[in-house]
């Protein structure tokens, strides 16, 4: 969905991934010089290197599909409370328009001011809306963060492993060889946590006043 562009905060920089591997390539405590260079800094075998492909992850992670579905959910339904709100603005701005002939000059401006003010309302209304929905997009990007996030680092450390990277297309990782693909592994751990958890994911309550121009 377009509300999790950014959700893993794990992609590193290239560079970072060549030092580290430069560092654990080297014998320590000799210089390297020369030729000793091409055969000393090959890539090691075993280096604890993963990765795991963010779009697969996010399409079968039933704890992101339930937070997804839920804040759809809300912005359907804000916009509908708005859709609303202005379809009735519409009609007494529509009303006003065939009975202001038979109104004096101060009822007609009366009136006039106060469908401005509920137009003015009614836009604040869309403002905080879009205000609400982007605060309870951030709340439910961190939630997913820190269980994805929480989850790797466990499963690292039982596994040996030093670096697991989030690919997704448009990164700079343009390669990774398959036996390093641990989704699946990633994913089935992860919805296990989940289903034997107690707490029902849910996107934060958005507070936007539903009367504010009226």
């Amino acid at each position: 969905m377009k509300y999790f562009s950014i959700i893993l905060n794990f992609v590193l920089a290239i560079a970072i991934i060549v030092l580290y591997v430069l560092y654990f390539s080297m014998p320590k405590g000799k210089e390297i010089s020369g030729t000793e260079k091409t055969d000393t800094l090959a890539m090691p075998v075993d280096i604890g290197i993963a990765y795991v492909l963010e779009d697969t992850l996010l399409s079968k992670y039933e704890y992101f599909q339930e937070l997804a579905a839920d804040l759809e959910e809300k912005r359907k339904a804000m916009e509908n409370d708005y859709t609303m709100k202005a379809q009735g603005l519409q009609k007494e701005f529509e009303g006003f328009q065939r009975t202001a002939g038979n109104m004096t000059m101060n009822q007609a401006r009366a009136v006039e001011e106060d469908l401005m003010q509920k137009r003015q309302n009614l836009m604040m209304l869309q403002e905080k809306m879009g205000q609400d929905l982007l605060r309870a997009e951030a709340e439910v990007n961190t939630q997913l963060y820190d269980k994805v996030s929480g989850y790797l680092e466990e499963y690292a450390n039982e596994n040996g492993f030093a670096l697991i990277l989030n690919v997704k297309r448009g990164n700079a990782i343009l390669y990774g060889d398959k036996s390093m693909d641990i989704t699946d592994i990633i994913v089935k751990g992860l919805n296990e946590e989940y289903n034997a958890g107690d707490a029902i994911p849910q996107v934060p309550a958005i507070e936007s006043d539903t009367t504010s121009s009226n």
